[in-house]
């Protein structure tokens, strides 16, 4: 016997020195649990946008689980916890006799320590040698961890079943709330989930799940854990879950994919393992604001381009002509529809070489009815597609995704704080996709012009009565007079290649930096014009230069980010502030900006009734249009456009194109607010001029006009009063300028400063005037 029992002994020591070779160590649970969390993207107001993980898990401390959560628990899966050294020997061998039985491993027998050691240590995999690591690493976590520290691991690692981990989680999905605050009925639930999700989850069989509730809460009366009054109570509690619906908001994926970006910069891998918690400058209200004036602007486009469906022309020059050669992803192309299966909801579309399918279901943007294909489109007409992937890579006929109009986007900035607090970087809203509002680069045309225009007022060497002599088309050899203020209003380019001649494309460029633009600019005469590429955002910031007084500061889109452990991380330092132009040049810069409102191509912006002041910008071939303005509060940047840079069409430009998306905008966020003036700098001077030199005006003259200078720019010469023998009759004055924030009075004009040289190349002005209301 003796011989046996040291055999048997030194089997056991073998067995256990056999397997303990190669053991995780449990050291790390004692150092830190860091197990994959979810990171949450939340709006300036905690409003939730989103979300983004490995595995969807939210740690919670043990301290704040509620008592009767976690007596739930010890009811539902190993009542004796506290009492046991993580072994239950009884339920071990129970399990054992009844594999034995089955033939295979269908027991497991496990204590909650041995469900830690499963789930963190270990593989969930069924076999007699994980069974006695398991066992091995059981007693050395008991050894090493308390019993509370091991439950709480416990709470946060068990599965739940739809992509939920830990006990935080899964209180969320099912019942939307935090598991502090779930009653003992939804406790019970929880917990009688652990055995099998997939068999007990309330969303998959309400019947099962309650039997499964009524099993848990009756061990917790057989166990003592709760009254038989308390027992009744919970029981009887109706099954009460949460919508289905993800409870995130999809208001903002482009600000969700920034944040991502940004995490990943300051921790790396890290970022992979979630748990972080961004806090941004989004508003909801303004950022679903921007989403549904976007939309609605693109749905007029489409409108007035006769894109609605039916789409069932075979050629359409604005599409340009069906591609013919080998397709690549990503890029967009003209096909012929070959097929239409109303019953699979799809579209066959031949592209060049390749043939793929469009599940127009897929489409809600372009077809908002849910037409059936056939009424969608019909058999050799064409659309416009992309494939998002390589064709020749998939399996039978490639997915393909309709790209039937263009994209936009819209920035809204905060003056004061230059919060961001709308971002929308395409109709779509899908997480992941492209956000053109940040990583878009298009050419701003004319909107680029108030850099041109407020560096000559600072070098003080054009005033906004500045008589500009420029070439006139309508008559060879002849030349036209204009102001700078009207040429601004006007967004006349031979003006602002004439200014940006006179002034040095080199100091242009330094001054459009200075004020926040970033992208690459180089001092050649198409700057003049807008020809250099921007992002909205960075030129809805430069603009906000103006706006603030004249001072840069960059844009804020972060405010917080709190890493697991609950400290906020170190946010990557700033830029500092810089005071670029000084706030009488800022606000002289503002009221010629008034003048596009009040008198030029952005008038439609007056409908909003209160002191604005932006610019339009078209390029070549309406392929981009925009519009940037600001009111005393709030600096705003539309831009409108096809991906593959294809001409928006016959009439689009900025003032029809971008505008009324920011006319939109801007008027739900000043909903309510009184309207504010610019503030005008008591520096700025004022001085009647003659309406038509824009000198001083001469003696006895009755018909002037006011205008705003910068100190050292007012004319100090008189005009010469009109000889008899003309008549006796001035010239009539121009149109209206605009002061900020008041009625527009006639526009004085001064004669052009010495030294100002004529210059540029312009095919003509009014390239952004709008079509009569």
């Amino acid at each position: 016997m003796l011989a046996l029992v040291l055999v048997g002994v030194a089997s056991v020591i073998v067995v256990v020195r056999h397997y303990e070779a190669g053991l995780p160590s449990v050291a790390q649970l004692k150092a830190g649990y860091e197990p994959p969390q979810v990171t949450r993207i939340l709006a300036r107001d905690g409003t939730l946008l989103g979300t983004w993980f490995t595995e969807r898990r939210t740690v919670i401390q043990l301290k704040d689980v509620p008592n009767h959560v976690k007596l739930a628990f010890l009811a539902a899966e190993d009542a004796h916890f506290y009492e046991h050294e993580g072994l239950n020997y009884l339920g071990m061998l129970r399990a054992l006799v009844a594999n034995l039985r089955a033939g295979e491993t269908r027991q497991g027998g496990s204590t909650i320590t041995q469900q830690v050691v499963k789930n963190v240590l270990l593989d969930a995999e069924r076999s007699y040698q994980r069974k006695i690591r398991e066992t091995i690493l059981a007693r050395r976590l008991e050894q090493n961890l308390s019993k509370d520290e091991i439950f709480g691991l416990y709470l946060n690692q068990i599965w739940f079943g739809h992509g939920r981990y830990g006990v935080e989680e899964a209180a969320r999905y099912y019942f939307g709330k935090s598991a502090r605050e779930i009653d003992l009925a939804e406790a019970a639930m929880l917990a009688g989930l652990v055995a099998a999700p997939a068999r007990y989850s309330p969303r998959i069989s309400a019947e099962r799940a309650l039997e499964r509730r009524h099993y848990v809460l009756h061990q917790m009366l057989l166990k003592g854990f709760v009254t038989a009054e308390l027992f009744r109570q919970a029981d009887e509690t109706p099954l009460r879950l949460a919508p289905a619906l993800e409870l995130e908001a999809e208001l903002a994926p482009e600000i969700v994919s920034y944040a991502r970006r940004v995490l990943q910069q300051l921790v790396g891998d890290r970022a992979q393992r979630g748990g972080f918690v961004v806090t941004t400058t989004i508003d909801p209200q303004l950022q679903a604001v921007a989403r549904q004036a976007v939309r609605a602007n693109l749905k007029r486009y489409a409108e007035r381009q006769k894109l609605a469906p039916p789409y069932t022309l075979e050629r359409r020059r604005l599409w340009g002509p069906v591609f013919e050669g080998r397709p690549r992803p990503h890029r967009i192309y003209v096909g012929t529809v070959v097929a239409l299966d109303d019953r699979l909801g799809t579209i066959d579309v031949r592209v060049g070489t390749a043939t793929g399918r469009v599940f127009l279901g897929q489409s809600e943007r372009y077809n908002s009815k849910r037409l059936p294909p056939s009424q969608f489109t019909r058999v050799g007409a064409i659309l416009r597609v992309a494939f998002p992937a390589a064709p020749e890579q998939q399996e039978g006929l490639a997915p393909l995704r309709l790209e039937l109009g263009p994209q936009a986007a819209l920035v809204g900035i905060d003056v004061r704080t230059r919060e961001v607090r709308a971002l929308v970087g395409s109709y779509e809203a899908l997480p992941g996709g492209l956000d053109r509002a940040t990583r878009a680069r298009r050419q701003p045309g004319s909107a680029f012009k108030p850099f041109v225009y407020s560096y000559a007022l600072h070098s003080r060497r054009f005033s906004p009565a500045s008589v500009l002599s420029l070439p006139d088309a309508k008559s060879e050899g002849g030349t036209r007079q204009v102001t700078v203020r009207r040429a601004l209003a006007a967004s006349d380019n031979a003006a602002s290649e004439y200014i940006l001649e006179a002034v040095g494309a080199a100091n242009v460029v330094q001054w459009a930096r200075a004020a926040g633009i970033e992208s690459k600019l180089e001092p050649t005469p198409s700057l003049a014009l807008g020809a250099y590429e921007v992002t909205p955002l960075e030129i809805a910031n430069a603009y906000a230069t103006f706006a603030s007084g004249g001072t840069f500061a960059p844009p804020v889109l972060i405010t917080k980010i709190v890493g697991p452990d609950g400290r906020p991380l170190e946010l990557p330092p700033a830029p500092p502030t810089r005071s670029v132009l000084q706030p009488d040049e800022a606000y002289l810069t503002t009221s010629l900006l008034c003048g596009v409102v009040q008198t030029g191509t952005a008038r439609r912006a007056k409908a909003l009734g209160r002191p604005v002041a932006g610019k339009t910008g078209t390029t070549n071939d309406a392929k981009d249009a925009w519009f940037v303005g600001y009111s005393p509060e709030l600096v705003a940047a539309v831009w409108v456009g096809y991906d593959d840079a294809l001409p928006l069409g016959s009439g689009e430009q900025g003032a029809v194109t971008a505008l009324p998306a920011w006319v939109d905008f801007m008027g739900q966020a000043h909903e309510g607010m009184p309207a504010t003036n610019f503030p005008r700098p008591s520096s700025i001077l004022l001085a009647r001029v003659d309406p038509a030199t824009g000198l001083l005006p001469f003696e006895g003259q009755q018909e002037t006009v006011e205008e705003e200078f910068l100190n050292g720019s007012v004319p100090t010469e008189a005009a010469v009063a009109p000889d008899p023998a003309d008549g006796g009759l001035l010239d009539q004055p121009q149109d209206a300028g605009a002061d900020p924030g008041a009625d527009a009075g006639p526009e004085p004009t001064v004669v052009p400063p010495p030294g100002a040289a004529p210059g540029g190349t312009a095919s003509g002005p009014n390239v952004d005037e709008p079509p009569p209301f």
